[in-house]
């Protein structure tokens, strides 16, 4: 029988799945004086608390070829899904790791995913591979699976800052110093191509959920499943899932907190919202 393994970066927010053999391949937040590894030991609220206070550059890093290789194990036939080639290297890194892993390893296999996304909707994704795999489903059809589902699922956000973004090059820093003045808050969605696409300019959260739950509308969303993912910011994420359900009766959401890589983009306050499109 062929040991079947899902990988994944750790923008997924996951570090297990219940019935599938599952590994990350840790991101790294790098700032001059710090380097921060986003693994199982990283304290994230404290992570969070540095950089919201931190007055320098600061920027994420990709896993490298041997953090997949290392991820990949020694299993036959391996999914693995990664944050959005529009953000990161991870993708290629780890279409680079497939190459060497299965020229080294003759019959295994390794199936690549660019989520375009990051987050909640990864989250989404893996937890329809667990679904496939415990399916007993071949791994052809779940590869052909996966990649039609990737195309019924979305990504929603609110951001308080865009301090880090900034810092990356994402956005410019005129936009940036205009996030978190006077309450405005930004509500976007990830593109087709695999981008932060901003649609509104909110002043204040509670005008801010309610564009997120317009935008599930007009996104596609009539019901399935939500994920919502938070930076310190609980009180935001439970009353989004009060709202949805209001207007989404069927809708079956979970809220998680970030992890270190989602901590670092969302910063303090920000949510994203993984759903299902009909």
């Amino acid at each position: 029988m062929r040991e079947i393994k899902i990988v994944a970066d750790t923008s997924c927010d996951l570090f297990t799945l219940s019935s599938v053999d599952f590994s990350t391949a840790p991101m790294k937040i790098l700032t001059d004086h710090r380097e921060f590894i986003d693994d199982t030991n990283l304290d994230v609220d404290a992570m969070v608390d540095y950089l919201y206070e931190y007055k320098g550059k600061s920027k994420s890093s990709c896993p490298n070829t041997n953090d997949w290789l290392q991820a990949f194990g020694n299993a036959d036939d391996i999914f693995c899904v990664t944050i959005t080639s529009g953000l990161s290297g991870s993708y290629n890194s780890a279409c680079t790791a497939k190459q060497i892993y299965e020229a080294e390893n003759e019959g295994k296999r390794v199936f690549v995913l660019d989520s375009l996304s990051a987050g909640p909707e990864i989250t989404l994704l893996l937890e329809k591979l667990e679904e496939c795999v415990t399916c007993g489903m071949s791994y052809e059809n779940i590869c052909k699976e996966i990649t039609a589902y990737r195309k019924k699922t979305g990504l929603l956000f609110m951001l308080k800052s865009l301090k880090n973004f900034a810092n990356n090059g994402r956005v410019s820093p005129l936009v940036a110093k205009l996030v978190g003045i006077a309450g405005i808050c930004i509500v976007g969605k990830a593109s087709e191509q695999g981008t932060l696409e901003p649609i509104h300019k909110c002043r204040g959260e509670i005008r801010s959920l309610e564009a997120l739950v317009k935008e599930l509308e007009n996104e596609g969303f009539r019901s399935g499943k939500i994920s919502i993912g938070h930076c310190q910011n609980e009180t935001a994420a439970t009353r989004l899932k009060e709202l949805i359900l209001v207007k989404f009766k069927d809708a079956k959401i979970e809220i998680h907190p970030f992890r270190g890589l989602c901590s670092f983009y969302a910063e303090k306050g920000g949510v994203l919202v993984g759903f299902e499109k009909m």
